[in-house]
């Protein structure tokens, strides 16, 4: 008798599910863990807790899934991450509304001009948002005399209610963070742009030869980058009722790993925001766990997570060589293909030709 054989569409299949809903699982299996072996895990302050200091991260993840998506990278968010929780508090004394608009439009100029220069001019994503990491970082030590000003939030500022206000019990981040996902989720799988930026990651040269606006997307991913991440450190500067200098050193990474564990392929043109989240949570939930224990440094955490993106990346290009090679793609070339024929549909409905 003959061993029962695997077709290769199947496993292809399989593969395809892991690699999109594998961070899923292991979330359930460690909260089951987790909740099972630490009584305090389970109570409503820590999942409150958890909850709220992940909405911090999971914005600026979602926009550097979206970055990611089109085959680049943000190495900037970190550093415009801190410098919109100092414009914010800056900016609050001024009011809600310039306080709320003071970080988005100097973070969201950042990465606007990130755009600009990754489109335009084809320069290297790596080394253009490592310059912006930069500028940000100098914006930042400039308008706090190098870190020895510190702006505070005045504790009868409407603006507080960003970070430190509660709807049910649960913080307002939380529900921000929500919402964003939501609507990220719509543009990415809903819409025209949403097609563009799998199209653009998954085959950019098959993209520009249908006519697709690559620069303009590329320019939009990064401005929208550069805008999550004020916004995010807007609603930390409100949470911790000052704009603290010393944050966002090395979030730019943890924002990359959290994306790359939900399932998005660093090669682009794969990759959802729902994984995004689900890779948020199970870092925190990690480093939760690691709290718990108590005995262990905290240094520990760093070891576990880069640990753990090391085999997610590892385990990802696996799954993509079981899909056979180009496969993973897939999505992104069949979003090309779907736009492209619905131009060809308009251009010979114009001409008159079937």
């Amino acid at each position: 008798m003959t061993a029962p054989t695997v077709s290769p569409g199947r496993r292809a299949l399989v593969a395809g599910l892991l690699q999109r809903q594998g961070a899923a699982v292991v979330l359930v299996v460690v909260v089951v863990v987790a909740w099972l072996a630490f009584p305090r895990f389970g109570t409503g302050d820590n999942l409150r807790d958890l909850a709220l200091q992940s909405s911090f991260l999971a914005v600026i993840a979602l926009g550097m899934t979206f970055v990611i998506i089109t085959g680049g990278i943000d190495l900037s968010v970190g550093s415009v991450y801190a410098l919109g929780g100092v414009l914010a508090a800056y900016g609050s004394r001024f009011g809600v509304v310039v306080a709320l608009l003071l970080p988005l439009v100097v973070c969201g100029a950042i990465g606007l001009v990130n755009g600009l220069l990754v489109a335009r001019t084809r320069m290297a994503p790596f080394i253009v948002t490592l310059a912006g990491l930069l500028f940000a970082r100098g914006l930042l030590l400039l308008i706090t005399s190098e870190g020895a000003t510190t702006y505070k939030i005045e504790p009868d500022s409407a603006f507080l209610w960003l970070g430190r206000g509660t709807i049910l019990g649960i913080g307002v981040p939380v529900y921000v963070a929500v919402v964003l996902f939501l609507l990220g989720g719509l543009v990415l799988q809903r819409s025209r742009f949403g097609q563009s930026v799998f199209a653009t990651g998954g085959a950019e040269s098959s993209a520009l030869l249908m006519g697709l606006p690559v620069a303009r997307t590329k320019v939009l991913v990064y401005t929208g980058s550069g805008l999550l991440a004020g916004f995010a450190g807007a609603m930390t500067a409100a949470y911790l009722q000052s704009g603290v200098t010393v944050i966002g050193v090395g979030t730019e990474l943890d924002a990359i790993s959290v994306v790359v564990i939900g399932g998005t392929l660093l090669t682009g043109g794969a990759g959802s925001v729902l994984g995004t989240m689900i890779g948020v949570l199970l870092r925190n939930v990690i480093q939760n766990v690691i709290n718990l224990v108590g005995s262990l440094d905290s240094n520990i955490q760093s070891v576990v997570s880069g640990a753990f993106l090391l085999i997610v990346v590892i385990i990802q290009r696996a799954l993509s060589r079981s899909r056979g090679g180009t496969s993973s793609r897939g999505p992104a070339r069949q979003s090309a293909k779907s736009i492209g024929s619905g131009r060809g549909d308009v251009e010979r409905s114009r001409t008159g030709r079937t």
